[in-house]
């Protein structure tokens, strides 16, 4: 029996372990040192213990980034720099440009969204696959710039939050415990930050949530805000509907409530990082992306109708009209 079937035959859970020389791990680059998130990342990926599918990406080299007016950014890039160097032996470079001769495949980390759009186009023009994490843009015209660069490009693209992928919530989707989803009343932090539209910044987790358990389909939305609460409430094409509560005082937390054909109860909660990097590895062996460009879209659309709702005091806003907005710009 050849050694690499042999291999295979002790290594039925973990395929990807047997490739050993015969398909060395993908080169993963990472734009925007300045999220916990590339810690996170760099920790599971290029943990000598990793099985399965996490063997099959490596990050190797880094370029900082960085927002100087905004402090979540400017505060952060020295210390994950220094962490991904001296910790993880990643190589920093000065430019994009540089990183892109380094690397395989692309992880845009900036917490910052507002520069994804610029830092994203030479990844394109590179071709390289690439994972643009939380938000996707600072604002929906971007989003959709995005995606059609992509598209253009023929560059594989996606982006998500970590919520989407943890068990709980994956195991609240349809045909699971739940039977056929009915009503989704989610929740998360809602910290707001001023050069983002509202959710964008931290209430995506709980947006996208509910969009991962009740899926696609959305019409309209509704909001209502007070100093410490956000509610926005959809109106899905089927005549269903499903809510966001973003928490700004008090104990907070992720998770939803559903309400289906079989039962009702709660969906587990935040499950850690390591769902979404299997997700993201997978998707840069694959190129397929997990999350279509369509969905994400409606998300942020979901998310820009609720700002424009509360400009109108909390009058209904289709999520078609602010993505014709957004195509316009």
């Amino acid at each position: 029996m050849c050694r690499s079937v042999f291999a295979l035959l002790l290594t039925p859970f973990f395929p990807f372990a047997a490739w050993g020389d015969e398909k060395p791990p993908l080169k993963a680059g990472i734009i925007g040192l300045d999220t916990s998130h590339v810690v996170a990342f760099t920790q599971t990926l290029n943990n000598p213990k990793s099985k399965g599918i996490l063997r099959r990406v490596r990050v190797v080299a880094a370029y900082p980034g960085g927002s100087p007016d905004l402090p979540e950014s400017k505060d952060r890039v020295e210390g994950y720099t220094k962490t991904l160097r001296e910790k993880f032996g990643v190589e920093i470079v000065d430019s994009i440009d540089a990183l892109l001769s380094k690397v395989d495949v692309i992880l845009l980390e900036s917490v910052d969204g507002r520069p994804h759009l610029e830092q994203v186009k030479p990844v394109f023009r590179a071709k390289k696959p690439v994972f643009i994490d939380k938000p996707v843009a600072g604002s929906l015209a971007d989003a959709v710039t995005i995606y059609r660069l992509a598209k253009e490009s023929g560059t594989p693209c996606f982006s998500s939050s970590s919520l989407r992928f943890s068990p709980g919530i994956r195991a609240a989707r349809p045909e699971g415990k739940f039977g056929d989803i009915l009503g989704c009343d989610a929740y998360g932090p809602c910290h707001l930050e001023p050069h983002h539209p509202d959710l964008f910044w931290y209430g995506i987790h709980g947006v996208e949530t509910l969009f991962t358990i009740m899926g696609p389909g959305c019409e309209s939305v509704t909001r209502v805000e007070t100093d410490n609460t956000e509610f926005v409430t959809g109106k899905w094409k089927d005549g269903r509907v499903g809510t966001f509560r973003g928490i700004r005082k008090g104990k907070s937390d992720y998770g939803a409530m559903v309400f289906g054909s079989k039962a009702v109860g709660p969906s587990g909660g935040f499950g850690g990082y390591e769902p979404l990097v299997v997700e993201i590895c997978k998707f840069f062996d694959t190129g397929v992306a997990p999350v279509s460009a369509e969905e994400t879209l409606e998300i942020y659309a979901f998310m820009e109708a609720a700002d424009a709702s509360k400009r109108q005091g909390g009058k209904p806003v289709k999520l078609a009209s602010v993505l014709e907005a957004a195509r316009r710009k």
